[in-house]
């Protein structure tokens, strides 16, 4: 299982999980489902993905980051561990919700 962030054309992220990232990715980029998030921000770009050996730790992840703010999002998309770090001490900047 994969978890995943693309970036909307709108600059608003969306999160995700699926088993198979590839034609995941075209079902969203193709608008596959009409009254998906994605489907009027079109065109996407895939920003992050991580695999998961189980199902249950993916959804658990993808819950998880899906609360963050949009810097700790983006420190995670960068892979900046550091700042992911110093943005998970503060729960102004690291916990709010954002898109």
């Amino acid at each position: 299982m994969y978890v995943y962030i693309l970036l909307c054309a709108d600059n608003t992220y969306y999160i995700g999980v699926t088993n198979n990232i590839e034609k995941r990715f075209y079902e969203h980029q193709d608008g596959f489902v009409a009254e998906c998030y994605t489907y009027t921000r079109r065109p996407l770009e895939l920003k992050f993905y991580e695999m998961f050996n189980s199902p249950k730790e993916a959804i658990k992840f993808e819950k998880q980051i899906k609360k963050w703010s949009r810097a700790k999002k983006e420190a995670l998309i960068n892979r900046d561990w550091e700042l992911l770090k110093e943005l998970s001490k503060s729960k102004n900047n690291g916990s709010t919700s954002s898109p």
